[in-house]
């Protein structure tokens, strides 16, 4: 029978901190770019920072459950204000470092913030106009500074980071002791995330959420051998996904952590940072498999021969039931070291596993990397949930599932197909939102919106989704209803459905106005029948301006990027619309869906 360890429990993450703070001190723990070369800030450092910030938070007038908005991009000062706010008895509001000033305003308004961090003079530009027209937060603090051109108004606090740890510094109130009151139960953050209405919910995860996906994390990748472990965080810490996997997982194995410098530095940063575990989201491994495969294309024939024979092996080896002949298992130890190994090297040369989430990872992809010694563990969740439900194990990995449940967590599948969850995961609702969260969550179960089955091994295979939501390739949510709606207010747009499931950015489908098309149609000198003309070159320049000038009401993740014409207009006639003319998605892309999938890059070899 298999031996069971289980982490130890923890009543909150600031606990979870101070008490790995003190067992490892003076070693590395936080590890940030500066001149081109990493550097170490120590956990006792650290510590000291956080106790400090969250002395000076508390005598700038910060209460036991007020709200304080982050914008920051990934770097130490993310993870200490987000400690730090807690430890205050505070809650922690992440905030997308991609808002626009209206987004900034939405969450600063709905959640009631009392304060936030900006930590540079870019972000400042977006997140300061909103703060402006948001009555409720009362002060600012800037890690890096404000910019000059920026016009205050209002009579604002503004303190700075550097002086406020000075000033907590001289402080002595006991906040390791106090921090020990905080409860499972009290809500660490509010995380929020696209709503069907668009606008985005506050989602309220507990402490013991996020312990709970943590420890049920800890079951799945102790069978790995966990020892020093070593993580790169570059996915937004504003994303529930990396929040917990990239920052209190690692935690909770007193791991250190290296700060990315954006995705467009990936490999780079790996070699540098030497990663043991990596977590992230589908379009990344998109990235770095046409990255590799772009440099196949270059080198001699013979070592791409060689490259392919060590993936076609590799496939063999996981995936078919007869497994390797003895030839095929002396070229596969060979081409181990020829192929396998190199590759490994270009990752830091010493993962453990990769791990995705946020979206639905492409089966080939996958394949494709775990056949070359790179397994990826594909997992499924949602924010609602901390986030993560399911998730593949190290030996009985199926691409085409996101694995059994995580521990701690109880699923099961509705009449109706749909995804159930329980579990001390589960938010505690939607903020000042009651009637969303009750319909959310009933019973204690979590409906996803998911609809999926299990196979005779207990893996969960997500197999439709329930509802609109976009999720693009990166794991962020994006509204259709909202692009839409916009879009189609446009003179020179009539309809418009957005595409995007599990794809880098968004694509849409237009029906032009039929009057714009009249008068195009006069000035072009051709008539102006949408069957003659979807395919012409200057319409569709003329589209795109318009496009255009919607897309710049618009945050960079629902910008729509390419479109194609319709053949005709969305109509009850063509069952692509409803009675109650709605558009049936399902309808218009069993028609159009290899036009739009034409659009995006090919992740096929």
């Amino acid at each position: 029978m298999e031996q069971t360890i289980t982490p130890p429990h923890y009543k909150n993450l600031v606990s979870l901190f101070y008490e790995h703070a003190q067992e490892r001190d003076e070693q590395p723990f936080l590890w940030f770019k500066e001149n081109k070369v990493y550097w170490p800030i120590s956990w006792a450092e650290t510590s000291r920072r956080i106790t400090a910030m969250a002395r000076s938070l508390k005598s700038i007038g910060l209460a036991k459950g007020d709200r304080v908005v982050l914008v920051a991009e990934n770097r130490p000062e993310w993870f200490i204000a987000d400690l730090a706010i807690m430890a205050a008895g505070g809650i922690t509001v992440p905030a997308y470092t991609t808002n626009t000033v209206e987004n900034h305003q939405h969450v600063l308004n709905h959640s009631g913030a009392k304060g936030i961090i900006i930590s540079t003079a870019a972000l400042g530009r977006k997140a300061l106009p909103a703060v402006e027209k948001s009555p409720e937060c009362k002060w600012v603090i800037t890690i890096d500074g404000i910019a000059d051109d920026v016009e205050q108004d209002r009579d604002l606090e503004i303190h700075s980071w550097e002086h406020l740890l000075a000033e907590g510094d001289k402080l002595d109130e006991d906040i390791e002791a106090s921090a020990k009151k905080i409860t499972r139960k009290d809500i660490a953050c509010l995380i929020y995330t696209s709503g069907t209405g668009g606008l985005p919910k506050g989602v309220m995860l507990s402490h013991g959420a996020i312990l709970c996906n943590c420890e049920g994390a800890w079951d799945v990748l102790y069978r790995l051998g966990l020892g020093e472990e070593t993580f790169l965080s570059f996915l937004p810490l504003s994303h529930a996904y990396e929040h917990t996997a990239g920052q209190f997982f690692p935690l909770l194995l007193g791991a250190q952590i290296y700060y990315g410098e954006g995705a467009e530095h990936l490999l780079r940063n790996m070699s540098e940072a030497k990663p043991t575990i990596m977590t992230a989201v589908p379009r990344l491994y998109e990235s770095m498999y046409s990255r590799i495969t772009r440099g196949l294309d270059k080198e001699k024939p013979l070592k791409r021969s060689l490259f392919y024979k060590a993936e076609a092996l590799g496939r063999k080896k996981y995936y078919d039931s007869n497994g390797l002949n003895i030839i095929e298992k002396l070229q596969d130890r060979v081409l181990e070291k020829l192929v396998r190994n190199k590759l490994r090297l270009r990752f830091g040369g010493r993962l453990k596993a990769m791990v995705s989430g946020g979206a639905a990872l492409n089966e080939d992809i996958g394949l494709f990397f775990h056949s070359l010694g790179l397994p990826i563990l594909q997992g499924y969740g949602q924010t609602e949930a901390a986030p993560v439900i399911a998730v593949n194990r190290p030996g009985i990995i199926d691409m085409s599932t996101v694995g059994p449940e995580l521990k701690g967590v109880e699923i099961k599948i509705a009449e109706d197909g749909e995804i159930l969850a329980k579990g001390e995961l589960l938010m505690s609702g939607y903020w000042n939102d009651p009637k969303y969260t009750e319909e959310t969550i009933k019973d204690g179960w979590l409906h996803t919106g998911d609809i999926g089955e299990f196979d005779d091994k207990g893996r969960l295979k997500i197999t439709d989704r329930k509802k609109d939501i976009i999720v693009l390739s990166g794991g962020d949510n994006v509204s259709p209803a909202r692009v839409e709606g916009e879009l189609s207010y446009h003179p020179f747009i009539h309809q418009v459905m957005v595409y995007g499931n599990k794809r880098p950015h968004l694509t849409a489908i237009i029906v032009p106005d039929e009057d714009f098309l009249e008068q195009w149609g006069e000035a072009s000198g051709i008539p102006g029948v949408l069957a003659s003309v979807h395919n012409n070159p200057s319409l569709k320049i003329s589209l795109a301006k318009a496009i255009d000038q919607v897309n710049k009401q618009f945050s960079p993740l629902e910008k729509v990027r390419k479109f194609i014409i319709a053949k005709e207009a969305f109509s009850i006639e063509n069952k692509m619309m409803t009675p109650t003319l709605k558009v049936r998605r399902h309808k218009v892309l069993e028609i159009y869906k290899e036009q739009l999938d034409a659009l995006y890059p090919s992740s096929k070899k």
